[in-house]
């Protein structure tokens, strides 16, 4: 890519200046990004629905909490699976090469020889990729370490996350898989920015209402 660099896998952190309440303190993964647009999915918004509700043959396979996440405010009625494969590589370069031009959102990698990705199962970022929730759940009980089902989607134009970052409305920061699986995700926001080893570490004690501080 040349305009755009890529940043797929990579976590979009709200900046407290963001005023959009679908995403106040909202910790988006970034599943899709280049000059086309941008696709990503809130890893920080529980909702009451038990995944059995709707999806139950997965149910079993997904962490604590077991709930739907919202994903975004983007086609709710449609359900995205995200999981972790444990023990693949975290180094994106060396494990596939972008979609190339003209290919839609979401588009499979074109893979490097080298280990095939489980069936059922395609690679995002490292050991985070995209679960079909079409295949058969017992494909896949053996090798996911951990699945997270989201309603929505986070979604941005060609060149209209660019702008939010330029405007400040974003930190984008490294990914790790265990952000997929976090067992206290309302506190994954606080969680991210306090491992940065830099200015951001500051940002998470940033109060919930500032006229109270």
């Amino acid at each position: 890519m040349t305009e755009v660099s890529s940043l797929t896998g990579r976590l979009l952190v709200a900046t407290p200046a963001l005023s959009d309440p679908n995403f106040d303190r909202a910790v988006v993964l970034l599943l899709d990004h280049d000059e086309e647009g941008s696709l990503g999915v809130v890893l920080n918004r529980p909702t009451p629905v038990d995944v059995g509700d709707i999806l139950q043959p997965w149910a079993a396979l997904t962490g604590e909490p077991g709930v739907v996440f919202q994903g975004g405010p983007v086609s709710l009625d449609s359900a995205l699976g995200v999981g972790v494969v444990p023990g693949e590589q975290h180094d994106q370069d060396d494990q596939h090469v972008a979609p190339a031009a003209g290919e839609g959102p979401l588009a499979p990698p074109r893979t490097r020889p080298g280990r095939a990705d489980p069936i059922g199962w395609r690679r995002v970022h490292g050991a985070i990729g995209l679960v079909d929730l079409e295949a058969p759940p017992e494909l896949l009980a053996a090798e996911l370490g951990s699945l997270r089902i989201f309603a929505g989607y986070s979604g941005w134009g060609p060149g209209q996350l660019e702008q939010e970052l330029v405007e400040g409305a974003w930190y984008v920061v490294e990914s790790e898989p265990g952000d997929v699986s976090s067992p206290d995700p309302r506190q994954l926001w606080r969680a991210v920015l306090r491992r940065q080893r830099n200015e951001l570490a500051m940002v998470a004690t940033y109060p919930d209402d500032p006229s109270l501080n």
